[in-house]
């Protein structure tokens, strides 16, 4: 059996053994109300298992496109862009919960963890929530989708999904509103579902992709309107001339994070070791659990 093959199987199988703890919660404490209406939901606290970007991605960008990116966004008038912190990553999967124990429930409750994930990192582009939502909207840089790599990161995201979602209270805000009215159907049974869209999930026995690893350089609640939109397509267009080939590297590890309503990390709780599982607790530094492969 190839590497590939294995891996898809053990995603389905496992996600699937898991459809039965989602759909319970779903039942449960879960307020999926704030999708009928006009306005975003509050935004309380949301939390995301992601892959930090390693020194050797994060050194390429910070030479080469950090410097140029927030010059553009400073000459564009999108100061709020450019003043966005953010911790570097790409994301596995949000949830929302107002409940502050939710990243020590995450790290109890993550499946096997995945070896690591060698890949990658090519092509600028902007994306919205939802095409004519009006915002939020991200300038991206995209991962290849193909490789054992890619492979093993798609089957992740599907435990991975199936694991945390159960442990949200609602939708990802940024779901709900303006954007949730604009989603196709797909899109928007995955808000109901698992709480948020672009996730991978298990149906009738079928593993569903609709995950799109990536990693987010600039956040932005600004109108999405013609003239924003061709300028950061000049600029992704800029920055995949400066980096044609994109960037190879492996990610080693996967961290339980806050995240602000857009998407951006705020600050790291765990950070657990794709090679020997160990999860450290990044406030002390101490190893406070172990992650089984």
């Amino acid at each position: 059996m190839t590497t590939i093959r294995r891996i898809s199987r053990v995603a389905a199988g496992l996600a699937a053994g898991m459809g039965g703890i989602l759909a319970a919660s779903a039942q449960g404490t879960i307020d999926n109300a704030a999708l009928d209406r006009a306005e975003f939901r509050e935004h309380k606290a949301t939390y995301g298992l992601v892959y930090r970007l390693p020194p050797d991605v994060t050194g390429v960008l910070d030479a080469k496109i950090n410097g140029p990116l927030r010059n553009h966004l400073v000459r564009l008038g999108l100061q709020d862009e450019a003043r966005t912190t953010n911790i570097p990553h790409v994301t596995v999967v949000h949830i929302h919960s107002a409940d502050p124990t939710t990243p020590a429930k995450m790290l109890k409750a993550l499946p096997k963890r995945p070896a690591p994930i060698s890949l990658t990192l090519k092509g600028f582009y902007t994306t919205e929530a939802a095409k004519d939502a009006g915002h939020p909207w991200w300038l991206d840089l995209g991962i290849v989708k193909s490789g054992d790599g890619f492979e093993s990161m798609m089957a992740y995201n599907t435990v991975a999904t199936a694991a945390l979602a159960p442990l949200r209270d609602g939708p990802l805000p940024r779901c709900t509103g303006p954007v949730y009215a604009k989603m196709g159907d797909a899109a928007k049974e995955l808000v109901k579902t698992v709480g948020v869209s672009g996730v991978n999930v298990v149906k009738d026995g079928k593993e569903l992709r609709a995950h799109n690893p990536h990693n987010t350089l600039v956040y932005s609640m600004t109108r999405f309107d013609p003239p924003v939109q061709a300028a950061m397509k000049e600029v992704a267009e800029e920055f995949n001339k400066a980096l044609p080939d994109g960037i190879a590297t492996t990610f080693r590890d996967v961290s339980i994070v806050e995240i602000g309503f857009s998407g951006n990390v705020l600050r790291e709780f765990y950070r657990i070791g794709l090679e020997d599982g160990a999860a450290v607790d990044v406030a002390t530094g101490k190893v406070v659990a172990t992650i089984a492969n």
